[in-house]
């Protein structure tokens, strides 16, 4: 990987969505603030202090 800022591509949106598309999505962004804390819960201070890439964001 040569590009640390894009590990998996540049972002690419969907022209259109249909109402059912638009419907899961607000569901999925509605419980990803719970969904983020189940994920880090366990992690120690260290962990949650460690960038993912150099220079890069931490979970906190």
């Amino acid at each position: 990987m040569t590009d640390l800022r894009y590990p998996i591509g540049k972002f690419q949106p969907k022209a259109e969505l249909q109402d059912d598309e638009r419907q899961v999505l607000i569901h999925q962004m509605a419980e990803a603030p719970a969904r983020l804390c189940e994920a880090v819960k366990g992690l120690t201070e260290e962990q949650l202090d460690t960038p993912y890439r150099p220079e890069g964001l931490t979970v906190r």
